[in-house]
């Protein structure tokens, strides 16, 4: 297998497709590097010091450990002490994580999340099981195939997935109901996971949130675009893109969600140890919305993939950011398979955005900043009546006032001098 180069958050949303042990959404990029570096020879003296704590713990530590768990116990802890975002997968984890960039996987299609000593669901996925079946967001996972589950949100996870076609019962307790505890039976399916959603704000003036970076993302929101295209006939006048709590994801993803915006320029860069460590990834020509205005919304919640979105926007002048500054995460994982089936997460690079800042440790500080604490992303209603998403959420109410009087003041400074006066 080839190495695969990932940009990787250790925090985020839980999906029903992920374990909690891959520590939140990855990005991966691929690597020419096919065959591992050649073994370096371990000093005589660190190799004598390994082997002296090794025979301690084998021969005096309270309980007696296992020789493969406690060599895979010294791996892990040797690799997650360099960095946090490094770290030892073993080969269920290093599937989770092939999962997690695919955008579709095997199972009942949810999100969630342990909160308050038990499972709950967090919003069921459009067109799954467990959407199709009445599980509802707020849903608290009690048992699975009859076994409790608690707090146990990797078990979970684990219990729910299963191949296509198989069966799983999902018992469930529903906040405002009478009736106790509600079963459901659901057979699990492909899932397809979007990151990608989008509305109409006012006529002309679009919303696209994502909220993950995976290898569907750049065809969602190429689709996405062409829905608010067909409903705003008399074209896309300006676009608020909604980047808050995103956790991250694919690396060619995010390059290729800031290039969709971007008709030329270098969109980020990378530098490393390594000839596969560093590189360079440049805009091609052609904007989806031709140059309409845009505004980025962001918070401490966006990281990684999402912050050299943002960070090319930016720095090229094409995006307004609005919000809170964000994570700081400038640093890139390679993947390396090893050869007992799992695998080495390892940082080999540090990127740049197109100005040459390297955001490590320091977030992108957006060109208007939200006063107060943050708040969580209103929920997107589609369902009607509703109340529209810009007055259920301060921050889009913003950005839709930002982009409405750039407008304004692009058709004042167009309009003749004789007419002004009757521009109100």
């Amino acid at each position: 297998m080839r190495s695969r180069t990932l940009i990787a958050l250790g925090a985020g949303a839980i999906f029903g497709f992920s374990a909690a042990l891959t520590s939140g959404v990855l990005a991966e990029r691929p690597s020419e590097a096919t065959q591992p570096p050649a073994a370096t020879a371990l000093p005589w003296e660190e190799a004598r010091l390994f082997a002296e704590v090794y025979e301690r713990i084998k021969g005096e530590y309270v309980d007696d450990i296992d020789d493969r768990a406690l060599m895979e116990k010294a791996v892990r802890g040797m690799v997650a002490a360099l960095d946090p975002h490094s770290a030892y997968l073993d080969s269920q984890e290093f599937e989770e994580i092939r999962l997690s960039t695919m955008g579709s996987y095997p199972g009942v299609g949810i999100e969630v999340v342990a909160e308050d000593s038990v499972v709950k669901i967090l919003r069921p996925i459009d067109g799954s099981p467990a959407q199709q079946a009445g599980l509802l967001p707020g849903d608290q996972i009690v048992r699975i195939d009859g076994n409790d589950i608690g707090a146990d949100l990797a078990g979970a996870i684990a219990r729910m997935r299963g191949a296509s076609g198989s069966t799983v019962r999902l018992t469930i307790r529903r906040a405002g109901t009478t009736d106790g505890l509600l079963d459901f039976s659901l057979r699990r399916a492909k899932v397809e996971v979007h990151s990608v959603a989008q509305q109409s704000l006012e006529p002309g003036y679009g919303y696209l949130r994502i909220t993950g970076f995976s290898e569907t993302t750049a065809d969602d929101v190429n689709r996405a675009v062409a829905r608010l295209k067909r409903d705003n006939p008399g074209g896309i006048r300006g676009l608020v893109l909604d980047l808050r709590n995103n956790p991250g994801g694919v690396l060619e993803a995010g390059v290729a969600v800031a290039d969709a915006f971007l008709d030329e320029g270098v969109i980020v860069t990378a530098d490393g140890r390594t000839p596969d460590a560093r590189f360079r990834m440049d805009a091609a020509p052609g904007d989806v919305i031709d140059g309409a205005p845009l505004v980025v919304l962001v918070n401490s919640g966006s990281a990684s993939a999402s912050e050299i979105v943002a960070g090319a926007l930016k720095d090229h002048g094409r995006a307004e950011l609005i919000g809170h500054k964000t994570y700081g995460k400038g640093s890139v994982q390679t993947v390396m398979p090893l050869s007992r089936g799992g695998a080495v997460k390892l940082t080999t690079s540090r990127y740049f955005t197109p100005s040459g800042a390297s955001i490590h440790g320091k977030g992108i500080v957006p060109d208007i900043v939200e006063d107060g604490a943050e708040e969580a992303p209103a929920e997107l209603i589609t369902g009607k009546p509703s109340v529209p998403l810009q007055k259920r959420d301060k921050e889009v109410r913003l950005a839709l006032d930002t982009l409405k009087a750039g407008a304004f003041l692009a058709q004042h400074r167009a309009t003749p001098l004789a007419l002004r006066t009757l521009v109100p």
